[in-house]
Formats: structure tokens, sequence, C-alpha cells
């Protein structure tokens, strides 16, 4: 995302947790700061993408953190997922000069490499109209209402994602179980209701091979999240619920670097 708005001729500034990682964008044309208010320090518009609430809450508020170089005017765009409680809390903790909205993304490495995503956006309508041009370089971006309704949409979709690709891998258990063919499986699968995770994942499916595009430990923090949310709100999410265990042990498995579409192998592993 961050090389997509350098394209667009967006002047950067970027800082990552892990400093390497940033080093690609130097060499594109981002200047590098050495911590997160440097960061912040004098821009108008300040990104965050992490991958807990945690470090979220580390990155903005701690001793170094965005918050410190964020001033009068400025805007904090929270594009993580971490769910409503804690994009809410972190906009209450915000300087009242400091506006701020949630845009969780849809998409993967090809959407954010050619500024394609879904982006789900809360917050204030007029915030939102002054940050569109930047957000349009990244996708297109979708108002769903106040701050945190960004948050709330990306858990409603990676909940939908995580129980397809769970029910993908626990069909193709049966399949195998019957000894029908796998090719023969995937290949009545793809035309049926499931389809579109059947031929986004097939070829990894059949390869055994499972680079990821997103990482099947952060699929299986979303799914807690879900799950977390869901209990706030006195909601019994029993497929959620299931499809978070088979998350849980690919994870526990070793599987939590690869694409998390490899849950499919820790199901189709399992007796």
């Amino acid at each position: 995302m961050a090389a997509c708005l350098l394209e667009q001729g967006e002047e950067l500034v970027v800082w990552n947790r892990t400093p390497q990682r940033a080093q690609s964008l130097v060499e594109r044309g981002a200047r590098l700061a050495s911590n997160p208010a440097e960061a912040a320090n004098g821009a108008d518009l300040v990104i965050t993408m992490l991958s807990t609430p945690d470090a979220v809450d580390a990155v903005v508020f701690g001793p170094d953190g965005v918050v410190h170089g964020l001033g009068d005017g400025s805007t904090l765009i929270e594009m993580s997922t971490i769910g409503p409680t804690a994009v809410r809390s972190i906009g209450a903790r915000l300087p009242a000069s400091v506006g701020m909205l949630d845009a969780p993304v849809l998409g993967s490495v090809p959407q954010a490499r050619n500024g394609a995503l879904m982006v789900f956006v809360g917050g204030d309508a007029r915030e939102l109209e002054r940050r569109r041009p930047v957000l349009e370089r990244l996708g297109t971006p979708r108002h769903l209402g106040p701050l945190g309704a960004g948050a709330s949409m990306k858990l409603v979709a990676n909940l939908c994602l995580g129980v397809l690709m769970t029910g993908l891998g626990e069909a193709l258990a049966l399949a195998r179980s019957f000894e029908l063919a796998q090719p023969d499986v995937l290949d009545i699968l793809a035309d049926s209701p499931i389809q579109v995770p059947v031929r986004s994942k097939r070829a990894l499916i059949e390869s055994d091979d499972w680079p990821p595009n997103f990482k099947l430990t952060l699929a299986t923090k979303d799914m807690r999240l879900v799950i977390e949310e869901a209990q706030r709100r006195g909601l019994d999410l029993r497929v959620a619920a299931s499809a978070t265990t088979w998350l849980d042990q690919a994870e526990a498995a070793g599987l939590g670097e690869l694409d998390y579409s490899a849950v499919i192998k820790q199901i189709l592993g399992a007796r």
C-alpha cells in the first residue's frame, strides 16, 4: 500500500517495527523515520497498519508514539484489523484537534499493489471527504457509518473468509474419505456456490505449496477478534467458533507463516 502511494506521487515518511521491511520503500523515495512520533511530525495525514490492537496502541500512544507528532488539523487513518472496540478507544484518546477515520481494507497483495482494495470507512463523513483523494489511491472507499463501522465491516468480511476456507477444507476431507478424485471434486466445487475460494486457492491446494498473500496467523487473530466482539454483544457464533478452532490448530502446528488457506492442509491431515 505504501509503495502504491509512492508510485502515485505521494510524499511519504515511513516507519516499521521491523526496520528492514521499510528499506524497499526508502529505495523508492520514502524517508525513513526513527520512531512513530518522528514519522507523524508535520504530517497532514498518518496511516497506521499493524497486526494487533496492542501493537496499534503502542505505536500510537507509546513514549515515541504517533500521538506526540500529530498536529492540529491532522488526521489519523487506522487501517489495521483490530475491531471496533479498539478503534473507538483510540479515537477517544486522541486530541480533539486531530481527526480520525478507521479504514481497514479487503484484498490481498495484488489489489494493494494495484490500488484496487475495498476500503471500509468509519468516521465523520466530512473527514472522509477531506481524505478521500488519498484513500482512492489505494482503492474504493465506502463510508459505512461512525467511527468503528469500518472495523466492524472488516470483521464481518473476515468471518466469511474464515468459515468458507475451513468449510472447503472439511469438504475436501470428506471427499478424500469417499476416495473421490481431488481434481474431479475441485472441478465441481469450482462451479458451485463455494467457487470463489476454490478457484483462488486451487493451485495452492494441488501443489501443497502455500506462499502467503494473507498469513494464517493474521487470519487466526482476526477470527479471535470476531469471537471476542460477538461475545461482547451476547452472540453465539457457533460456525465462527468452529472455524477458529481449525485455524488455532493450524497455527499451533507451525503453519502460521503460510497463506491462511493452509488451514486446509491442517484439516486434510487431521484424523
